[in-house]
Formats: structure tokens, C-alpha cells, sequence
């Protein structure tokens, strides 16, 4: 009795000293294990699906919830509930409508043109129940980039909505020109090669289409193409495969939410953030979502209050927004419980849950044609995501050392990658392998090898690029700390240098243009800036430089501030030198060149002097 005793007291102390071990070395463990757990049990579903027959894809799974839960909220938009019956029974109507009286086929590509309301998803699910993919246009491109966008996907029928028909006046010639068709959400139209749909949906079945059309056999189908402006150049259109959608939709399930939760999206659909991990979200728990048309920071928690919502996606500029507004006595008088987004910086992160209450907030880390994924779900503030020793079997990544001043990888004597030292900030790149295929960009081999490094560690290999500089912390937190190359994020969206030169290039004033994104004290991301050299002879107009501005650049894109320099910084090989110009910033009193800022009021770029620098970092001047 006395050995047994013994025994057991041993026993008993070594499982205390194991359980003391693992808190102080590894407190994370059993979080991380479960977590992984549960993602992995449900990427093992998504594998054994593809032994089977057919795949059961997002849209699938929406009718099974229809059928399941028909009477439950599906989206709430401006006070009016749709049902999972009534978004299913819409679609079902334009998939007849799809079918008989724009004659698509199984297979083609749609480009669509909405903003934020139930009738997008209609479509979008109307479309995918005839077979077809679908390719999101970002509703704030204009002419030029809108056609590219358009005809790089392949597309034969463009649908648009009824807010934005007038957005085609420019392009709908050469749109007719390329045997495109143009389908509108409206019941009657002012232009005859504009067909009109609302006045057909009344008048067919609601019954649905054969369920063959929708059916695939593969999930690395493509099922949309939704545009990113990636590195360089016109936006391009990423390849999104039922693969894609199945993981995104899984993203609130993986961070606990449940069916009982209410969703709030205020995000644009055209993003992949809202449609695959909104909607796609909302679809898997067979939960409800409160679709906004466009986000508002005054409306926002009243909306949250009057809906019960408890889920809230985010991007770090709309938190700054709400923190932004003047505070009340019932700011923490809500049911929300989580937010889930990106790019939320530490302090705004701090006083958001400060203000708002102890909402538990999710970063997930991801573009939107990459294969690699970081998740937050600790928790843990200012990280986007993090990793461990599990992670790192399934899921293989690195980062490398990146020379800035150079803007490119460093290399060994070899002419390999170095990996960075734990802490130390790096690139990030993912190898691309069966279990994280990259599906580059449509229409494009090109594109897509760009976005590509080989023989990277060693011959052979390939790893995506992501483009953006990361740290990777002792405990395996993954920080953001930039980007790289010729993007930079202003407003929620990656704007494209290059693309925003040529478009100034065409001022005839204007000889040579360098863009960049510079810091704003107050705000996330980087506000635009292009350093330019006015042609000899000519004179600097700040009046035709807005008005050209203002019409073929996006709002969110468009450089804030002007940079006049007598001779450009150039690279050894020939490239522009950003990195002096981003350091430097925009201060009129430490830069001796000419300084200019866009002014809305005024309708022209105005010269930045020590007052309207020092009211835009007080924030009494707003960006």
C-alpha cells in the first residue's frame, strides 16, 4: 500500500510539473491543438469530398438551408427580411430567366456589376445555379479599367445594376463592339442595346433549374473571378475555385460562431471579404446577416442594437471610423460579441475594446489569390494570425530577407533566399504545393508566374509571393509590418502604383510621375503620393491635374498629395527609387521641393503649406 502510495505520489507530482511546464513554455498549446483540430477535421471533409461523385459546394449547401430553415432571416437589407426561401425562390427565377431569355450556358463567365443589395446574391446564386462562374467588378473602376476587367475574364454578358447603368455610357460602344451583352436590373431602359431583367422575373417559374447544370466534379473548378490589384498594373482577376469558397465560408465556424449568431457585413460584396466570408459565413451556420449598401459609422451601432448582431466584419480603417465618432452613454449597451476582418491596428485595436466593451476581435490574414491563411484566434492584439509547430507540418511558409532600399529578396553566395532570424521582420512567401495550390489570375499565364518565386531554397521549388513583410515572434505570432513592391493599401483597398502612373502619365504637363504611399499620422495604410516632373515649357496645373484626377482615378486611389522634383531617383536597374520618397513623407518644412495637396473645396491641388500639413496630422483637415 505504502510502493502504491508512492506510485501515485509521483504520478501525481509529475502531472503537476508537466501541467506547470506547459503553462509557463507552452501556454498556448492546448488553444493551438484544438483549434487545429477543428480546421483540420473539416479540410479531411473537404479531401474525402473530392472521392465522391460530385462536390457539395457553398451554393449547395445554401439550398440545403432553404430547404431546412426556409422561414429563418437569410439577409436583412434597409428593414426588409429575405428568407432562405426567398433568396432561393428569386434565384430560382433569374435562373429561368438565365436560361430561356439570355440563353446562357453551362460553363460561361458573367461579369457583374452591383452594389451592395439582396438582388446581387440573387443573381450571383441564379447564375451558379445555370453552371456558370461569375466575376465580381469592383463598382468604383471606371472606363478604361472597368473593360479590361470585363474582357480579361472572358466574359460575353455583363449584368449591372440599376444604380450603376449610367457607369457604362463611356465603354458600352466598344462593349458592344466585343459581341458583349448587356443585361440591367431594371424593368425598363433609356438605351436599346441595354436589356432589362426585373421585368422578366415576375413572369417566370420559381421552380428550379436541373440540378445538373450546377453540379461539378472537382472543387478546383473555377466559380468566380473577383479582381485584386495585386502588385502592379490593371486590376487582375483572381482565380476563386470551390476549394476557395468552401475554406472561406468556414471562417466564422472556426472562430466559434454558431447559427444562433446575427451578422453584420458592411463590406462590398465584389470583395472576397464579404461575399466568401460573409455570405459564404453565413451560409455554413445557416445563420442571418445584416447587409449594408455601404458601411456608416454614425448608423452602425444603432444597426447592431435594432438587429441583435453579434458578429461584426471589419477592415482596420472602419474600427478607427467608429472610435472616431463622439461617444455616448450606451456605447457598451450591445450584443456583440466578435469582430472579424483585417488590418486593425494596435491602438485602434485597444481603444475599441476599451470604448466598446471586451468584443473579441479575430484577424485573419489572407489575399485574396493566395494560399496561405493566418488566423488570430487567441486573439492576442496587434498580430494578424498565428503559428506553431503543427501548423508549420501542414502549411509551409517562410520568411525571407528583403533589402527595401534595393526592393529585392537578398541572396546567398548561391543565389538563394536567406530565412530570417525569429523577430526579425521578412517577406512572406508560401510554397505551393497539392495542399496549397495557387490558381493564379484568368486570362494571364503571365500574371500568374509573376506572382510566383522559384528556386527559392532550393532548384525546383515555388513559393506565392505574398508581397507583404512580416515578423514571426518567439511565441509564433505573425505581425503585418508592410508592403512591398508597387502597392500599398488607402482606404480598405490595394492601390496599384503603376496603373495610377499611367493615368497621370496622359496630363500633358506632365513628363515623368513617381506614386507611393506615404504614412498619415492618424490613419491606416498609406495616403497616395506622386512625385512628379513637369515637361520642359510647361507650367504646373493644379485645376487640370484634379479634373483628370477626379474622373479616371477611384476616390480611395487617387494621390493626396504632389511631389515637384527636378530630376527622378533611379535604381541601378533602371526603376524608381520609392523608398527615399516614402521616408521623407509629405512635411513642407524638412522637403525643399514643391508641395501640393488635393482639395475637394477648391477643385484643384493647392501648395501644402506648415498650417494645412499640421491641421491634416490634428485631423481637423479630413483625408
Amino acid at each position: 500500500m505504502t510502493l502504491l502510495l508512492g506510485w501515485l505520489s509521483v504520478v501525481a507530482a509529475g502531472v503537476f510539473s508537466a501541467h506547470v511546464l506547459q503553462k509557463l513554455c507552452f501556454p498556448y498549446f492546448w488553444r493551438d491543438l484544438l483549434f487545429l483540430l477543428k480546421v483540420i477535421r473539416y479540410g479531411v471533409k473537404l479531401e474525402l469530398s473530392k472521392l465522391t461523385a460530385s462536390v457539395c459546394t457553398v451554393l449547395d449547401k445554401f439550398i440545403q438551408q432553404a430547404q431546412r430553415i426556409p422561414d429563418k432571416p437569410f439577409v436583412i437589407y434597409d428593414g426588409n427580411v429575405h428568407t432562405y426561401r426567398d433568396i432561393e425562390q428569386r434565384s430560382n427565377r433569374l435562373a429561368n430567366v438565365f436560361l430561356e431569355t439570355v440563353h446562357l450556358m453551362k460553363g460561361d463567365c458573367i461579369a457583374l456589376l452591383m452594389s451592395n443589395e439582396p438582388d446581387f446574391l440573387c443573381v450571383w446564386f441564379g447564375l451558379a445555379k445555370v453552371g456558370c462562374s461569375v466575376a465580381f467588378l469592383n463598382t468604383n473602376i471606371k472606363s478604361k479599367s472597368l473593360l479590361h476587367c470585363i474582357n480579361c475574364c472572358g466574359a460575353k454578358t455583363l449584368i449591372v445594376g440599376s444604380d450603376l447603368a449610367e457607369c457604362l455610357d463611356d465603354i458600352l460602344t466598344s462593349l458592344l463592339e466585343d459581341s458583349i451583352q448587356v443585361w440591367a436590373m431594371k424593368s425598363q431602359s433609356e438605351r436599346t442595346q441595354v436589356h432589362t431583367l426585373l421585368d422578366k422575373i415576375d413572369a417566370a417559374s420559381d421552380q428550379p433549374v436541373p440540378a445538373v447544370l450546377r453540379a461539378t466534379t472537382s472543387l478546383k473548378s473555377p466559380t468566380l473571378y473577383i479582381f485584386t490589384s495585386g502588385t502592379t498594373g490593371l486590376p487582375k482577376a483572381a482565380v476563386i475555385t470551390h476549394l476557395q469558397s468552401l475554406k472561406a465560408a468556414a471562417g466564422f465556424w472556426a472562430f466559434g460562431a454558431t447559427e444562433d449568431d446575427v451578422m453584420y457585413i458592411p463590406l462590398p460584396l465584389y470583395h472576397s471579404a464579404a461575399s466568401l466570408i460573409g455570405i459564404g459565413g453565413t451560409i455554413e451556420l445557416g445563420a442571418t446577416c445584416i447587409l449594408k449598401r455601404k458601411f456608416s459609422a454614425s448608423q452602425f451601432w444603432n444597426d447592431c442594437r435594432n438587429h441583435d448582431v453579434t458578429v461584426f466584419q471589419y477592415i482596420g480603417e472602419l474600427c478607427r471610423y467608429l472610435c472616431n465618432q463622439p461617444k455616448t452613454e450606451i456605447d457598451k449597451i450591445h450584443k456583440v460579441r466578435m469582430g472579424v476582418g483585417n488590418g486593425l491596428r494596435q491602438d485602434v485595436w485597444r481603444e475599441f475594446q476599451s470604448r466598446f466593451g471586451n468584443i473579441k476581435m479575430c484577424e485573419v490574414y489572407g489575399s485574396t489569390e493566395g494560399n496561405l491563411c493566418f488566423m488570430n484566434h487567441i486573439g492576442k492584439i496587434g498580430t494578424v494570425g498565428r503559428s506553431n509547430f503543427f501548423y508549420r507540418l501542414l502549411f509551409k511558409y517562410d520568411l525571407i530577407k528583403y533589402n527595401m532600399v534595393k526592393d529585392e529578396p537578398v541572396k546567398n553566395p548561391y543565389g538563394f533566399c536567406q530565412r530570417v532570424e525569429r523577430g526579425e521582420t521578412g517577406l512572406l512567401l508560401s510554397k505551393v504545393s497539392a495542399i496549397s495550390p495557387f490558381f493564379g489570375y484568368a486570362g494571364s499565364k503571365q500574371l500568374t508566374e509573376k506572382k510566383l518565386m522559384r528556386d527559392v531554397f532550393v532548384k525546383g521549388d515555388a513559393y506565392f509571393n505574398t508581397g507583404d513583410l512580416m515578423a514571426e515572434d518567439q511565441e509564433g505570432f505573425i505581425c503585418f509590418r508592410d508592403r512591398v513592391g508597387d502597392t500599398f493599401r488607402w482606404k480598405g483597398e490595394n492601390v496599384a502604383t503603376t496603373e495610377i502612373t499611367e493615368t497621370l502619365g496622359q496630363v500633358d504637363f506632365i513628363q515623368e510621375v513617381n506614386v507611393y504611399g506615404v504614412e498619415v499620422q492618424g490613419h491606416e495604410g498609406r495616403a497616395g503620393m506622386a512625385a512628379m516632373i513637369t515637361r520642359p515649357g510647361c507650367m504646373f496645373d493644379g485645376k487640370k491635374l484634379f479634373e483628370h484626377v477626379v474622373r479616371d482615378i477611384p476616390a480611395y486611389a487617387r494621390p493626396l498629395f504632389i511631389r515637384r522634383q527636378e530630376v527622378m531617383e533611379m535604381t541601378s536597374t533602371f526603376k524608381h527609387q520609392k523608398f527615399h520618397l516614402v521616408q521623407s513623407g509629405f512635411n513642407p518644412s524638412t522637403i525643399s521641393d514643391l508641395l501640393y495637396v488635393l482639395d475637394y473645396q477648391l477643385t484643384s491641388y493647392i501648395p501644402l503649406t506648415d498650417s494645412i500639413y499640421q491641421s491634416i496630422l490634428s485631423g481637423e483637415r479630413k483625408l
